[in-house]
């Protein structure tokens, strides 16, 4: 009862000091929340609280906050001391979580994600494959024009890494062998001017592509 009275002070105390009505209303509420929790407590078998209405004059203005009597049991007391007050607090919006939904809906949203990760997967892998199979047909098509047939990039790469930086030496080469008829020649040439006079390692992967265009000049 303590904290009543304090409360009591307070409110006469903002009413001489003629204080706005929000404030003189805002302390009403705690004085009747506090009455409500000292009376159930108490755990009286009935109480009843009767306030007379307070009127509070502020620049010509009158504000009536009316307070009902209430007889109240100790279970009824119970009751509302579960429930919230709208009048002291604003109601806090639950917000639903994933505890909250239905499991089978959960359960259908993973496995529409792991469909589509399937299916996305198995798109990628056929894309792989189709770039791969491309890539083997264009590498293993036959050209008319072995100068032609290599591109910038590798005809640069020739002549440093294999032809140690010789254009001319290359040109030549080139020439050459667009001019035999058959692979065989271009082959044999290839083993003795180039690989043993030049040094070539066979197993080098520059040696091996070289080759290659070679061997689709003439299939």
């Amino acid at each position: 009862m303590e904290r009543v009275g304090t409360l009591i002070d307070k409110l006469k105390k903002q009413f001489e000091e003629q204080q706005n009505a929000a404030s003189l209303l805002g302390t009403v509420q705690m004085l009747l929340a506090e009455l409500q929790e000292t009376q159930i407590s108490q755990n009286t078998s009935k109480v009843s609280i009767t306030m007379p209405s307070v009127i509070i004059a502020k620049n010509e203005q009158k504000i009536e906050l009316p307070i009902a009597s209430e007889t109240t049991t100790p279970e009824k007391s119970a009751a509302k001391s579960e429930e919230k007050l709208g009048w002291l607090f604003d109601p806090i919006a639950t917000i639903p979580t994933l505890a909250h939904q239905d499991v089978q809906e959960v359960k259908e949203v993973f496995e529409i994600n792991e469909k589509l990760l399937t299916e996305n997967h198995d798109l990628n892998d056929r894309l792989k494959e189709n770039k791969t199979e491309v890539a083997s047909f264009l590498q293993a098509s036959p050209v008319k024009d072995l100068k032609k047939a290599i591109g910038i990039n590798d005809r640069y790469l020739f002549i440093n890494e294999l032809f140690r930086g010789d254009e001319d030496r290359y040109e030549r080469s080139i020439k050459t062998i667009n001019g035999f008829s058959i692979y065989a020649e271009a082959e044999y040439w290839i083993q003795r001017e180039l690989i043993v006079k030049i040094g070539w390692n066979e197993n080098a992967e520059n040696v091996q592509t070289f080759i290659q265009l070679v061997k689709r000049r003439f299939s």
